[in-house]
């Protein structure tokens, strides 16, 4: 069997659409599928169960360590 370029083409080009199409379909699914819910929200708010509101923390004065962040003289 002869298969052409031009052919193969074809396949590939009708193959990679109908395959996105279809993942883009159960990606869609599966975001909006009504009993994962929950499992997002909880994901997207679970950031924010650990923190009590702003910090409020005083700068820390940093000291010079070394020779070089000595000033020059």
């Amino acid at each position: 069997m002869n298969i052409s370029h031009d052919l193969l083409v074809g396949l590939a080009k009708s193959f990679g659409l109908f395959w996105l199409i279809a993942l883009s379909i159960g990606i869609t699914v599966y975001a909006f599928w009504p009993s994962l819910g929950r499992r997002f929200d909880k994901a997207a708010n679970s950031i924010l169960d650990d923190e009590d509101g702003p910090a409020h923390h005083a700068p820390v004065p940093r000291t010079p360590t070394s020779a070089e962040d000595q000033p020059c003289r």
